[in-house]
Order: structure tokens, then C-alpha cells, then sequence
């Protein structure tokens, strides 16, 4: 019994005592979910912080008087099949197939470029209405701040996803890529699309 004991603790303290990473999985894939999670209640106060102004304010704009609800739904489109894409990629970085893996990186580069053109055009239609963080034309200052901060780090993200995504696309045609680092891009990808969906639902949506 002693000696049991004595081999868990064994097993317990190299799992913990560096070098390896003691849940099972890489140490840049687990500090990756830290930031998703992390990342994840900042947009969560952002919404709810969004739909305390919204209960609060006496009058409301209709979003389908303000946006173009057909250029909304085509940008998430483009965004989830991005994010489908994206999991062709990380299959095939698995699977050892750095070329399919590229091919499938660049669909999802284009994928996030179109959702970032379209973003460009609605920002641009949005301030050419005369919106700005504290004034718009349909009455309330908050729905214009609201639009401009959550859309806006909804964006950089966005931006910020191409980039590493290109990065990646760029080490793999070369042959200087691993399958984590690939799945790594893969799970901010993922992240960033099931946000949008959160942003589409609650702020153009309901």
C-alpha cells in the first residue's frame, strides 16, 4: 500500500515538476485556451455591458433600418465557412500534408479577407451617415459607441487571425511548420468565428 502511495506521488510530482505539461497536452495549445477563456469574458462584458445600455435606454434604433442586413449575413457566411476550411487545414497538417494544408490555410485567408472588406464597407456606410463613438443620426449615442467598440475588437481579432494564418500558410510552404502550430491558429480561428456569431445574434439580430 506504502509503495502505491509512494509511486502516485512519484508520477504526481514529475508530472508537475516542469518539462511536461500535466494536463495531457502541449504547452502552447493549453496557454492558448488561457487566452481564449481570457479573451472570451472580455467580449462577454462587452455584450453585457451592451444589453445593459439597450434595457436602459428608452428607445432603440431597429438594426433593419440601420444595417444591411443581406451584406451582415454574407459576411458571416464567409466567416463560418472560413472556420470549416480551417479544419480542413488542421486535418491535413495532421495527416502530414503540408501542400493540402496550405491550399486550405489560403481558402481561409480569402475567407477572412472578404469578412474584413465587407466590415471596411459597412464602417465606412456607417460613419458616412454621420455615426461617430458619440454622436449618430437615429438618436441614441450608445447604439454608435456600442457598434464602433464590439464590432471594432471583433475586427482587430479578425485582422489579427489573418496574419498569423498567413504567417502559418507561409512556414508550411516552405516545410517549417508542426501540426500543433497549425491546430494552434486553428483553435484562435474557431474562436474568433464562434464570437461573431454571439456579435451577429445579440447586437444585429435581437
Amino acid at each position: 500500500m506504502d509503495a502505491t502511495l509512494a509511486e502516485q506521488q512519484r508520477i504526481l510530482a514529475s508530472d508537475w515538476g516542469g518539462g511536461k505539461s500535466p494536463f495531457g497536452t502541449s504547452w502552447s495549445k493549453f496557454m492558448m485556451w488561457i487566452f481564449i477563456i481570457s479573451d472570451a469574458l472580455t467580449f462577454a462584458g462587452f455584450l453585457i455591458a451592451y444589453g445593459f445600455m439597450r434595457m436602459t435606454s428608452p428607445s432603440w434604433p431597429k438594426q433593419t433600418e440601420v444595417f444591411n442586413m443581406t451584406l451582415i449575413t454574407f459576411m458571416t457566411f464567409a466567416l463560418i465557412s472560413s472556420s470549416a476550411v480551417m479544419a480542413m487545414a488542421v486535418g491535413e497538417a495532421r495527416a502530414g500534408n503540408p501542400k493540402k494544408a496550405v491550399k486550405f490555410l489560403t481558402m481561409t485567408i480569402i475567407g477572412g479577407t472578404i469578412f474584413l472588406g465587407c466590415q471596411v464597407y459597412e464602417w465606412s456606410h456607417f460613419i458616412g451617415e454621420g455615426a461617430t463613438l458619440t454622436h449618430n443620426p437615429w438618436g441614441v449615442p450608445q447604439f454608435a459607441a456600442g457598434f464602433f467598440v464590439i464590432t471594432g475588437f471583433h475586427g482587430f481579432h479578425v485582422l489579427t487571425g489573418v496574419t498569423i494564418l498567413a504567417i502559418v500558410a507561409l512556414r508550411a510552404a516552405f516545410g517549417k511548420y508542426s501540426a500543433d502550430g497549425v491546430e494552434n491558429a486553428g483553435l484562435y480561428w474557431h474562436f474568433v468565428d464562434v464570437v461573431w456569431v454571439f456579435v451577429f445574434a445579440f447586437f444585429y439580430l435581437l
